[in-house]
């Protein structure tokens, strides 16, 4: 693990679990069922419609605030109908985090009800000190610069002694320019015994998080 961090700051989607879950598959046919019946629309023309507001505006759902007006909580609700018993519960992720030194913060896009459905069927709950979710954020999501600063100030994180997990790239971005260090949660193995590789200082990319939390780097 790194060392001198008191502050670790994980994602949730496709970060605490694999994409194989196809839980993220359901999230996004949800929020397309959502756009379709929004814009009368059809699969093709959801997809295209998605792809343009996240393009546009970081996510869907900000992207029909800026343009349609929506009600967050209203469009929220379609989290509600997820399958979660996709997840299966991680004792080896549980007992890593358990014993991570210093705070452990949950920075996600989706809501707390997502989080709290999600920790549950993965057996972490009760492992974070405190979960930032999409309304935490004043429903300004990652990779906007507003909402990282939001969940400094929230936890009075040091940057210099954070760590940052996530699946996207792009949401590591202003991490890195607070000064935070980074694990990129994402794509196959390198051949070898080690369970990441170095991006830069105090750049890794991980393709298990677990064993990653494990070393020492």
């Amino acid at each position: 693990m790194p060392t001198a961090t008191d502050t670790w700051i994980l994602d949730l989607d496709n970060t605490l679990y694999p994409p194989s879950t196809g839980l993220a598959d359901q999230m996004n046919a949800r929020i397309r069922a959502y756009l379709a019946n929004l814009f009368n629309a059809d699969e093709p023309e959801t997809r295209r419609l998605q792809a343009t507001l996240v393009a546009d505006h970081g996510t869907t759902l900000r992207g029909l605030m800026n343009t349609r007006g929506i009600d967050p909580h209203d469009y929220l609700e379609w989290e509600h109908s997820i399958d979660y018993s996709v997840l299966q519960a991680d004792p080896a992720l549980a007992a890593v985090l358990s014993g991570l030194p210093g705070r452990k913060l949950l920075f996600t896009n989706g809501s707390a009800y997502h989080a709290d459905q999600a920790l549950a069927r993965l057996g972490l709950t009760g492992l974070f000190d405190g979960v930032f979710d999409i309304l935490a954020g004043q429903l300004i999501p990652k990779p906007y610069p507003e909402s990282y600063q939001r969940f400094v100030d929230q936890y009075g994180a040091t940057p210099e002694r954070a760590v940052f997990c996530d699946d996207l790239a792009v949401n590591l971005r202003v991490p890195e320019q607070l000064g935070m260090a980074t694990v990129w949660v994402s794509g196959d193995p390198i051949a070898g015994p080690s369970p990441y590789e170095v991006l830069g200082p105090r750049r890794w990319r991980a393709w298990d998080l677990t064993a990653f939390l494990r070393a020492d780097v």
